[in-house]
């Protein structure tokens, strides 16, 4: 047995439930691990709303985690008890002390990577690294608008894409966080409750608009995002924090500058095993030589699963937050 979070019904954070689960053997191709760390992410929140499908109820949420390998699978070679590991995507159901998953979606921590910020930023990191090596077709001197830019991608694309020759205009909600913003790399921020965010954005880059904008908000911010693109322009829609972006003519693109749009998740950039361990890798490699500082600016019990999903929801977190079991 092992304490976790289960939903039994989708909905508020009230749902989020402490129980205590068996936990079954490691089968073929997988491996068991014991948790020492869960990211708590907004798609979580999706799951437990009912927003995205879970595979059935009662569910344990949770995408990300980091933990130790006790027990593999026959047919495992890669992977050995003892083994620190980490993961992020599916299946679900990393708000657990212990968990099976399939051995070829875990990939092998570095002793440089602690195992918090790990758990932080597997995710979000691998998210960042796919959004701007494979996404956008980024040069040095582009100009980018990041929304959410004190979240916990928002601050690893803001370091990252600077580190690229990117120029970064990131929106926020508070003078707090367009400071935690701008000393992570954002060159200028935007702050939403108080500036018009088109007007602000046209105005920093002279009228032209900018290359692509990165936006994880959706309903409330997408006629607003494609206004801010120059023409060509690329609007990666990867998140709704707000709410699903409703259906739209498609000729709106052409209307606005022959604009580009797509819709992409960490799950498609990372199917195959050599593109888990490529991109895990380049996100080792940028917060092990310095280049992106990884936040971990909020922990809780898992047990108080419920809380952090109120505050996150509530916009009272920034940065990473991590789950400890």
């Amino acid at each position: 047995m092992a304490g976790c979070i289960r939903v039994h019904e989708t909905g508020g954070p009230e749902v989020l439930l402490w129980e205590e689960a068996p936990v079954r053997d490691a089968g073929p191709g997988e491996a068991l691990i014991r948790q020492t760390a869960v990211g708590l992410n907004y798609i979580d929140v999706y799951f437990r709303k009912g927003l995205y499908p879970a595979p059935g109820l009662p569910f344990t949420p949770g995408m990300e985690g980091a933990g130790v390998v006790e027990v593999v699978g026959a047919g495992v070679a890669d992977l050995a008890p003892g083994d620190r590991v980490a993961y992020a995507g599916a299946p679900i159901g990393s708000y657990a002390e212990s968990r099976v998953m399939p051995a070829d979606r875990l990939v092998k921590l570095p002793a440089t990577i602690d195992d918090r910020i790990a758990a932080a930023m597997m995710l979000k990191g691998m998210t960042a690294q796919y959004l701007l090596k494979r996404t956008a077709n980024l040069r040095s001197g582009d100009t980018i608008l990041v929304h959410a830019a004190a979240g916990g991608v928002g601050l690893i694309l803001c370091q990252w894409a600077r580190s690229l020759g990117v120029r970064v205009i990131g929106t926020v909600g508070s003078e707090e966080k367009a400071a935690l913003a701008s000393s992570h790399g954002c060159d200028h921020t935007v702050i939403y409750t108080k500036e018009n965010m088109v007007d602000r954005v046209r105005e920093i880059t002279a009228g032209e608009g900018v290359a692509v904008v990165y936006d994880s908000v959706g309903k409330d911010t997408f006629e607003a995002s494609l206004d801010c693109l120059r023409p060509l322009g690329l609007l990666v829609s990867f998140g709704q924090s707000s709410g699903p972006v409703p259906a739209f003519d498609i000729g709106l693109l052409n209307l606005k500058g022959s604009l580009f749009l797509t819709r992409p998740s960490l799950f498609h950039y990372t199917m195959s095993r050599a593109d888990l361990l490529a991109t895990a890798s380049d996100l080792f490699d940028v917060v092990a030589g310095g280049t992106v500082r990884i936040g971990v600016n909020q922990t809780y019990p898992l047990r108080e699963a419920e809380r952090s999903h109120r505050d996150l929801e509530a916009r009272r977190t920034t940065g990473s937050t991590v789950l400890l079991p």
